[in-house]
């Protein structure tokens, strides 16, 4: 059974940054792609980052790209999110999710596993 952790969420002005962590335990080896989403109230989850684990190779939502970089330590099996120039529009749960098919596919019912969510809330 695959178990993802987040951690590292919390409150930041508009235009601060924040670091995600996603711990992963559970298998024997490494997931083939992680990713991150974010989910605010009243609206769908949406993809955010993703990273294939034996490449390296990273994914992003046009929204983010410039501003955040999803990396991964495979000595600790933890996939960060740097977030930076936050705005409050970005005030979400954010999630953590494994998908064990090494195409990366943005719809978040193609992961299997996911975390509990991290609260970042960004203030204007």
């Amino acid at each position: 059974q695959v178990q993802l952790v987040e951690s590292g969420g919390g409150l930041v002005q508009a235009g601060g940054s924040l670091r995600l962590s996603c711990a992963a335990s559970g298998r024997t080896f490494h997931s083939p792609v992680m990713g991150w989403f974010r989910q605010s109230p009243g609206k769908e989850r949406e993809f955010v980052a993703a990273i294939r684990w034996s490449s390296g190779t990273t994914y992003y939502a046009d929204s983010v790209k410039g501003r955040f970089t999803i990396s991964r330590d495979n000595a600790k099996n933890t996939v960060y999110l740097q977030m930076n120039s936050l705005t409050p529009e970005e005030t979400a749960v954010y999630y953590c999710a494994e998908r064990d098919n090494i195409a990366v596919n943005i719809t978040p019912r193609t992961w299997g596993y996911w975390g509990q969510g991290t609260q970042v809330t960004v203030s204007s």
